[in-house]
């Protein structure tokens, strides 16, 4: 039983407010100062508490530092920090930072998605979309668990079909489209998102009768001041060369249906506007046109960290949190009550949009990138220095890392990655805050600017595990700077007793 002392608990352990796993946010095992005080209304049941020198000194750490953000993990997770080896024999092994890859989880994610389609009775499709992560083991499962691939370069292509992924199980999306990757799409006969009118033009130059153009047409949604998609005239005369004859007509194109990307993640909004472009399907099939598919894109959200965390985060985050009173306007929405699958199907309920894709005959895709990537995956830096430094007359530690921000994107984004790392290997100690910034030259180059409160003291050789970086932060901005190593690809394997590695084919 604990005892709550303004924001403070007491148990034996203090632990920082918020906190959704206490042994997490150890401050410190003081027994030995503390007094007895009575707990409710019986007498006889007391409790311990620190002297309040000590309460004081407690408040003032946690008034600098962040609440813990601690993230969802997974058993394959909890093993992996268990391992009282594993971890230090691939750092060893590696000599840098690294990224964990646990493709057995993007298997997990591909089904959930494909559950929901066949719960709601609709022909659907699961398209991974590669540049969330070019890990060659993702590609991988998705050519293993049924899913196509979402690719919008030639690297990206050749990469999805050298790991067992069918040209009929791609798509191509992404504006302008270089020529080589055109002609590479209608090859292998991929399904290719258009994005413009002279890109199917361009195209239509790569067909021929015995090798046509499967195509959707992306949409301009109304009243979107987007860079991409078509608006409706664009996609009239579209419509009306598709197919034709003639010296300005593209006969060997294929009409399969229309796409469109919405930002955020609103469910309801990809709801109404794939129930416009139904309409927009019937209308094409009376031109003749097997117009069959809608993609509703990306922007499945994804649940980082337990709501009464990011409640506590997002209530009161102030400047007093982060190193050089640093602040940002806006975060990724890390808690996120109906994510991945569960936004598919309130897509699909929204205005019985389910029912009218099956009246209909009309297939439906997904393009999720971070979603089906959700739990794959961890970054691992050695920190290799560590100074104290004081805010408000309370000391915190400021570490430096073996690698760079460009490993942790969120960061160039002008924004912060929230999920709290994990320091690895678990020791006894006292609460720590703690900001990490990384090897460059640059000041701003800082993988957490908020004080995280490290259960202990990180020493130097320790491992700092961000988790579920999988989606977008681990190689979306990857780069040599400084000529330092980029953190190669680390794919663990179930052996059923125990867990063994290797390195990503990519």
């Amino acid at each position: 039983m604990g005892l709550d002392i303004g924001a403070v608990e007491f148990d034996k352990k203090v632990r920082a407010p918020g906190s959704a796993e206490p042994d997490g946010t150890l401050l410190f095992d003081d027994g030995s100062i503390r007094d007895k005080v009575q707990l409710g209304d019986d007498p006889s049941h007391t409790e311990t508490a620190p002297d309040p020198a000590v309460l004081a000194a407690v408040r003032g750490l946690l008034s600098i530092c962040a609440p813990a953000l601690p993230a969802h993990t997974d058993d394959w997770e909890r093993r992996l920090l268990a391992d009282p080896n594993l971890l230090g024999d691939i750092a060893f092994a590696i000599g840098g930072p690294f990224h964990v890859m646990y493709p057995s989880r993007v298997a997990v994610n591909i089904n959930g998605f494909q559950q929901v389609f066949e719960q709601a009775g609709v022909d659907g499709v699961v398209y991974f979309g590669k540049k969330a992560n070019k890990a060659a083991c993702v590609a991988r499962a998705c050519a293993e668990y049924g899913a196509g691939v979402d690719v919008s370069s030639a690297g990206e292509l050749n990469a999805a079909l050298a790991q067992g992924v069918r040209g009929d199980e791609l798509m191509v999306t992404g504006p302008a489209k270089s020529d080589d990757l055109l002609w590479l799409a209608v090859r292998h006969r991929a399904l290719i998102a258009v994005d413009s009118l002279d890109e199917l033009d361009r195209l239509a130059a790569f067909t021929t009768p015995a090798a046509a153009a499967r195509v959707l047409l992306r949409v301009l949604p109304n009243g979107s001041t987007s860079r991409f998609g078509m608006t409706a005239e664009e996609l009239d005369r579209a419509i009306s060369v598709i197919g034709a004859s003639g010296t300005v007509g593209h006969e060997s194109i294929r009409l399969q249906g229309f796409s469109f990307h919405l930002s955020g993640y609103d469910a309801i909004a990809r709801a109404e506007q794939a129930d416009e472009l139904i309409t927009r399907c019937l209308d094409a099939r009376t031109l003749g046109h097997p117009a069959g598919t809608i993609s509703i894109g990306g922007g499945f959200g994804v649940d980082y960290v337990p709501a009464s965390a990011w409640s506590e985060f997002t209530d009161h985050a102030n400047g007093q949190w982060f190193h050089a009173g640093k602040s940002f306007d806006s975060y990724y929405p890390y808690h996120f009550p109906a994510p991945g699958p569960a936004m598919l199907t309130a897509a699909l309920e929204h205005n019985a949009l389910a029912q009218r894709l099956r009246d209909n005959d009309i297939r439906l895709a997904v393009e999720p990138g971070r979603a089906l990537l959700d739990r794959a995956g961890s970054s691992v830096f050695r920190v290799q220095g560590s100074k104290t430094r004081h805010v408000e007359g309370h000391p915190y530690q400021l570490l430096t890392v073996d690698g760079t921000s460009l490993s942790l994107s969120e960061q160039w984004f002008d924004s912060e990655y929230l999920p709290d790392p994990m320091l690895w290997p678990p020791r006894p100690g006292e609460l720590t805050p703690t900001c990490v910034g990384a090897a460059s030259c640059l000041e701003s180059d800082m993988l957490s600017w908020r004080r995280i409160p490290l259960p202990r003291r990180a020493e130097v050789g320790d491992l700092l595990i961000y988790p579920n970086t999988a989606g977008y932060q681990m190689d979306s901005n990857e780069s040599a700077f400084h000529e330092l190593p980029i953190p190669p690809k680390v794919v663990l394997h179930d052996t059923g007793d125990r867990l063994r590695w290797t390195l990503d084919a990519g």
